[in-house]
């Protein structure tokens, strides 16, 4: 049964989504995200993934605000990214209420203090984010491209007791075109274990039908909600987990 997560999407305070990650492709669906977190807690989802645009921007967590009043007035259970750079920064989202952490970048650039992180706050609470394009990794917001592919990425991680991945289709992201099945297929049949969220192209509730039925175990979605592709009628489907 795959769980299904709602996304928002945080730039200047405000609930948005990107195309491809493209800051220049921005369009606002809503003033006030506590609003848009109250109208998915009303759906009967109990997980809320929120992104810190302006933080993965400015390499340090922006707004950090947003997320102590989605927590203080929500009971969603928040897995925040974004901006997540430093010890201050982790400690900041868990003070704000944050029940778990996605972190990409610092994965990359700096091993020692993800694997650090990974052992103070337990691999429960750490969610490995691997955003790809092309098959490599990307980072600081999709602004930077590395050299580093997602399957030796993953392999290196999981044996250090990664259990949570969100893993990114970045080209999907946004576009409305479905997710990659086959990207999602390929990581579960190298790493069966892990609890892997899919992220990207959702376009309506049969691309969930079709992840749930590659055992896909969690997905995110945001655009479809923000466009009406998904309604809450589609979510009484007994297949699925909010």
């Amino acid at each position: 049964m795959i769980n299904i997560i709602p996304a928002i999407d945080i730039i200047g305070g405000k609930c948005v989504r990107l195309s491809k990650g493209d800051y220049a492709q921005k369009k606002v669906y809503a003033d006030d995200p506590l609003e848009v977190a109250k109208d998915f807690e009303r759906m009967g989802f109990r997980r809320l993934h929120v992104v810190d645009l302006d933080g993965a921007k400015s390499k340090h967590i922006v707004n950090y605000d947003t997320l102590r009043r989605i927590t203080e007035e929500t009971s969603l259970a928040v897995d925040f990214g974004g901006g997540i750079k430093s010890n201050e920064d982790v400690e900041k989202a868990f003070s704000n209420g944050a029940t778990f952490v996605t972190v990409g970048s610092v994965a990359v650039t700096q091993e020692e203090l993800f694997n650090k992180w990974l052992d103070k706050y337990g691999p429960e609470r750490i969610i490995l984010g691997a955003d790809v394009r092309d098959g490599k990794i990307s980072v600081n917001g999709w602004k930077e491209d590395t050299p580093i592919e997602l399957v030796p990425f993953l392999k290196r991680y999981v044996a250090l007791g990664v259990k949570n991945v969100l893993c990114t289709d970045i080209s999907r992201d946004g576009m409305l075109n479905g997710p990659s099945c086959s990207l999602y297929e390929s990581i579960l049949e190298l790493f069966p274990d892990i609890n892997l969220i899919a992220s990207g192209g959702v376009s309506g509730i049969d691309d969930i039908r079709q992840l749930n039925r590659i055992n896909v175990p969690s997905v995110v979605v945001g655009k479809a909600f923000y466009e009406g592709k998904i309604t809450p009628e589609d979510l009484n489907d007994k297949t699925f987990s909010l």
